[in-house]
């Protein structure tokens, strides 16, 4: 296996810490814009290089993997790369995996009401192309789309016999010290995610609500405790109906009333918009600007304490045919993460799972051709190799 790794920042980094620990590959090609942050997580591994991309263009993709004879493209950089990433390693004979999928655009008159394009669909629009040619694009392969995703194909092969809701629940006791806001993952990512509107799976339709919907206090373990969460647009929504039969399915996220604010006012302000706007002569995105004004969450880790958790709250009836509410989840210390790896825990958590699903495919474990979820592969494999990686994973009943 020849892995083009595209995009070295938090996720990119603390993908090529974990998988210099493993023995699955030949090599790892880590590619950014930026040169220099490609070679310096390349540092981690002999097998590794680093190469200049432009992942804004197909065409860049299909000749690096091309020169480097990779068989797998690894995307951990922003959504709005995916799909020239995607189509550049379909023209290059590669398999694919990313962790956000393509992305959404709003009903143009009820946004709030009714889905216009939904996350992963121009992704899915090409499924019969990957299928037809043998290749695989496996998506949403991160924590969350990911692991959860592997949590819901577990729950209904061994714990449920009928499910009524698939709840993605991720929340964390995060702190940073020195910063009254800093958020510990892509800030570009998250006004994206949490200011469009949210998508449900409710009786076999999806449909959407108004940004920071339905708040409900979830209780989290291993000593976060309660943390509300609220309605976000997630990935986990629109995959994991497609292979798991279910009632309902939501994604909530543990933002915090200041975040909802900031997010709030950032939009008010049009500092989310992604069009370009002429500044002195010079063009540029709202959105860029705010990213760039903020902390790398890649650099974080020093100054950030707490743990971070993502699972899946399934309920249901049970194989027994009692009803059943339980809480598969992952969580990360900080303290651990930095120590064991030197990278803050929510990049770290976010990296792993792809890692891993690279080895289950390298090994044969996995196997597939066309688009598909992490819900279309056996959960089993993946989570007794997340525990042999040392992070195990848990359960508790609700």
């Amino acid at each position: 296996m020849r892995i083009l790794l595209i995009g070295a920042g938090g996720v990119g980094a603390a993908f090529a810490a974990i998988a210099a620990r493993r023995d699955f590959f030949e090599a790892v090609v880590i590619a950014d814009y930026n040169v220099e942050s490609a070679e310096k997580a390349a540092v981690a591994d002999d097998r590794f290089s680093a190469a200049r991309v432009d992942a804004s263009s197909a065409d860049s993709v299909t000749y690096l993997c091309r020169e480097h004879a990779i068989t797998h493209v690894m995307n951990a950089v922003d959504p709005r790369f995916v799909m020239p990433i995607f189509e550049g390693a379909f023209a290059a004979g590669a398999d694919y995996l990313d962790m956000a999928m393509s992305l959404s655009r709003p009903h143009s008159e009820a946004p709030y009401e009714k889905t216009g394009v939904k996350l992963g669909d121009e992704q899915f629009a090409r499924a019969e192309d990957w299928e037809s040619v043998g290749r695989l694009a496996l998506v949403g392969i991160g924590v969350e789309p990911g692991l959860s995703d592997v949590f819901a194909r577990y729950a209904a092969d061994h714990l449920f016999s009928e499910i009524d809701e698939l709840g993605t629940r991720d929340g964390a006791n995060l702190t940073v010290d020195g910063y009254d806001f800093a958020p510990s993952f892509s800030i570009w990512t998250t006004i994206e995610e949490c200011l469009n509107p949210p998508v449900i799976w409710e009786n076999g339709e999806w449909r959407t609500t108004p940004p920071f919907s339905e708040p409900e206090v979830f209780d989290f373990p291993e000593g976060i405790g309660p943390v509300e969460c609220v309605n976000v647009e997630h990935e986990e929504v629109l995959l994991m109906p497609r292979w798991v039969d279910c009632r309902r399915a939501t994604f909530k996220y543990g933002l915090g009333d200041e975040f909802i604010e900031v997010l709030k006012t950032l939009h008010k302000l049009g500092l989310d918009r992604t069009d370009k706007v002429k500044v002195g002569g010079v063009e540029v995105s709202p959105r860029d600007v705010v990213a760039a004004c903020l902390p790398n969450p890649a650099e974080l880790g020093p100054r950030m304490k707490g743990k971070t958790c993502a699972g899946l709250w399934v309920i249901g009836k049970g194989k027994d045919g009692a009803p059943r509410s339980t809480y598969l989840y992952h969580v990360v210390d900080n303290e651990w993460s930095m120590q064991e790896y030197g990278h803050q825990c929510v990049v770290w958590q976010t990296a792993i799972n792809p890692v891993v699903a690279l080895e289950l495919l390298a090994n044969g474990t996995w196997s597939g051709s066309g688009v598909l979820g992490p819900e279309a592969f056996d959960a089993v494999p993946f989570l007794d190799l997340l525990t042999e990686y040392g992070s195990p994973w848990g359960l508790q009943e609700l």
